[in-house]
């Protein structure tokens, strides 16, 4: 995950919750989303 650039993190996150894949997946990008403190561009960048 840390060679994931910060956009293509959220891309993959909101991506992930669309297609409904694995929980446990979706938690660890949670959890990297938190540590990089990236919520607000969850909240805030377009839908791709």
């Amino acid at each position: 995950m840390k060679h994931l650039s910060d956009e293509l993190l959220v891309h993959a996150y909101k991506k992930a919750l669309a297609m409904e894949l694995d929980r446990d997946f979706i938690l660890l990008l949670e959890e990297e989303l938190e540590r990089r403190e990236l919520w607000h561009w969850v909240r805030h960048s377009p839908e791709n």
